[in-house]
């Protein structure tokens, strides 16, 4: 039974994984990084640690979880982003993640949505850092898998040194495994979750002041990475680089991952050869019932600036879409690119 059809029942199922993977990870993204992203980004990247979609405990215990949890054992090594504010919730959802052989489960500490604060959960947990606390330490007594926050810097008037401090002292007692700190404030009133994307200032120094501050746990700095040499200058300061956007945008950059980050070719030469790999993915796909567009969608910014990549994305959008839509339009698509080179303009941007 693979991880697509339910629980491994094993603890041991990523003994191997080597957590400085935290040192480039692709950040959950909700309606972006479901298994078809989480699979094409394999392709660009072997080291980097990807995220699921943020899932609420209610849905991981009371859902269909198979659907909700279930990946393909080619994504590895991948994370659960899980949404909660009960203790005993959050462990029992720790458990099945560490079942169905996900490499660590992370807590969102981050997300500013209205859903989110209804919910108790999210970025308002800013506000208690106790309950946060008690969380990590619910799923640590439960799980062997690492255990990790993903947060601000802090939500609306609070003082991000006084409120980032609280909370890292809170989940450090706790013995939270790494902390990935989105280095913006979120503003829950005023702001819709889109402009807390962008509004907020970036305050990176108040990361690096952080990690100065707390040698000895894992700390890796999110928000406004827009590329894989920017990642590189953080991690003269931190531990770690969570990119978000650019990664899903312009995925191309993750080809420069492995070189630039962790010393290692990269997986494929250029986006052209990545995209071949991913053909027999999306016929498998297709054959159960998968929709094109579910698959295509995510690879649309994959030739951005190069020659014939608007045809493509326009092919795509407008093709894949169709409900009998099958892998003639992918093929057609990628006819629509001139072939480029790993000296081509892509390379050399990223």
């Amino acid at each position: 039974m693979n991880a697509m059809e339910g629980p491994k029942n094993s603890h041991n199922a990523e003994k191997s994984f080597d957590f400085k993977a935290h040192r480039f990870c692709i950040a959950p993204m909700m309606d972006w990084t479901d298994r078809h992203c989480r699979f094409f980004h394999r392709l660009l990247t072997r080291r980097a640690l990807l995220y699921t979609e943020m899932v609420t405990t209610g849905a991981v215990l009371h859902g269909d979880r198979a659907r909700l949890l279930g990946f393909d054992p080619a994504e590895r090594p991948v994370a659960l982003q899980l949404g909660g504010s009960d203790p005993r919730d959050l462990a029992r959802c720790a458990r099945i993640a560490e079942d169905f052989g996900y490499a660590e489960v992370n807590l969102n500490v981050g997300c500013p949505s209205d859903r989110v604060q209804e919910g108790r959960f999210g970025a308002c947990l800013m506000a208690e850092p106790q309950l946060v606390g008690d969380c990590i330490a619910g799923m640590k007594a439960t799980v062997k898998i690492p255990v990790t926050v993903k947060c601000r810097i802090g939500i609306d008037n609070q003082d991000p040194e006084a409120a980032l401090d609280a909370l890292t002292a809170s989940v450090k007692s706790a013995g939270v495994d790494a902390l990935i700190v989105h280095a913006r404030k979120a503003w829950l009133e005023g702001l819709s979750p889109r402009e807390n994307r962008d509004v907020p200032p970036l305050d990176y120094e108040r990361v690096y002041r952080l990690k100065k501050a707390n040698p000895g746990i894992e700390i890796a700095i999110n928000g406004g990475v827009l590329s894989v040499e920017e990642a590189a200058e953080h991690l003269r300061h931190v531990d770690g680089v969570m990119m978000g956007r650019a990664a899903y945008q312009e995925p191309w950059r993750l080809l420069a991952v492995d070189p630039q980050i962790f010393g290692e070719q990269a997986p494929f030469a250029s986006p052209r050869a990545a995209l071949e790999a991913l053909i027999p993915y999306v016929s498998q796909e297709l054959a159960r019932g998968t929709r094109l567009h579910a698959m295509t969608r995510h690879v649309l910014g994959l030739f951005r600036g190069v020659p014939g990549a608007r045809a493509f994305r326009r092919h795509l959008s407008t093709e894949a879409v169709k409900p009998l839509a099958g892998m003639d339009v992918l093929r057609e698509a990628m006819a629509l690119i001139v072939d480029t080179t790993p000296e081509s303009a892509h390379t050399k941007a990223a």
